[in-house]
């Protein structure tokens, strides 16, 4: 019995933070380069029960030997293992804005560990110094000139070094080469992610490497293709009818279990109340 409550309780844990995670997609259905969160729910080792007894051999003595039979599996519970991005391509939306810039990934290689492509990211300088990664191309130039990302972090250009213009009329090629007055200044930092589930999570649609390794270029990668657009934005991959559906579909498995959970308790209520009773 004790047990069962231990199980109920682990399925309405595992599909709150479902819910959660699907309520952070659905928030962030408009965020530009925003990837959708996928959850992976994952059962707790199951359990072997094996009933005690003994048997009692007909000699003079009366020898009693000890058995052990199996009643067989149980099933201890669910969990969220984790939440890994979709690292898919986001539809392109035209916004003729010059510092909005849309990186558009045509061939990625798969990774054959994983068996997920890669990505690429735009380089972008965090607030500790080390490089971080990005998709969101919703950028700005500062009061110094200087191109910066939503968040207001420094845009990085290939030489890791930051990237200046006198103003937003600046002009971005498909190979990410900045040009001002018709004169290259900068390319854009863009590095490429053989495995992007391997990178970290670091909130306003940046991500880190382990370890805050720095990752390849993705120019003159042989078997990548990619290019940027100025003028567009690569919007969320959030499915906002898919997530719906998956958010009824948590509460009602969170519904289910908390009526095998009030189940539960009316059982144990009755047993500790009326069985038993002296009259």
């Amino acid at each position: 019995m004790f047990r069962g409550f231990y199980t109920v309780a682990s399925g309405m844990l595992a599909q709150q933070r479902r819910t959660e995670m699907l309520s952070n997609n659905m928030a962030n259905v408009n965020t530009p380069g925003f990837k959708a969160d996928q959850s992976s729910m994952r059962a707790f080792p199951e359990m072997l029960l094996q009933h005690v007894d003994s048997k009692t051999i007909p000699t003079q003595k009366g020898l009693n030997l000890p058995s052990m039979a199996n009643i067989g599996a149980i099933n201890s519970g669910v969990y969220m293992q984790e939440a890994t991005p979709n690292f898919s391509q986001g539809p392109l939306q035209d916004t003729q804005n010059f510092t909005d810039i849309a990186l558009v990934n045509q061939i990625m290689p798969t990774d054959e560990e994983s068996g997920f492509a890669g990505s690429t990211f735009f380089n972008i300088e965090g607030l500790d110094g080390n490089v971080k990664y990005t998709r969101n191309g919703n950028f700005t130039v500062d009061g110094n000139g200087f191109l910066t990302a939503a968040n207001g972090q420094f845009v990085l250009d290939d030489a890791g070094q930051r990237i200046q213009v006198p103003d937003d009329q600046f002009r971005v090629d498909e190979q990410g080469q900045v040009f001002v007055n018709d004169q290259q200044i900068a390319r854009l930092g863009i590095s490429f992610a053989q495995n992007p589930n391997l990178l970290v999570k670091q909130g306003d649609g940046l991500f880190a490497s382990v370890g805050n390794a720095l990752l390849p270029s993705a120019y003159n990668q042989d078997g990548l293709a990619f290019t940027t657009n100025q003028g567009k934005l690569e919007r969320s991959n959030v499915d906002p009818g898919r997530t719906m559906t998956d958010m009824m579909t948590a509460y009602r498995a969170f519904e289910a279990n908390q009526k095998v959970l009030q189940a539960y308790d009316r059982s144990m209520e009755k047993a500790a109340n009326e069985i038993g009773r002296v009259n």
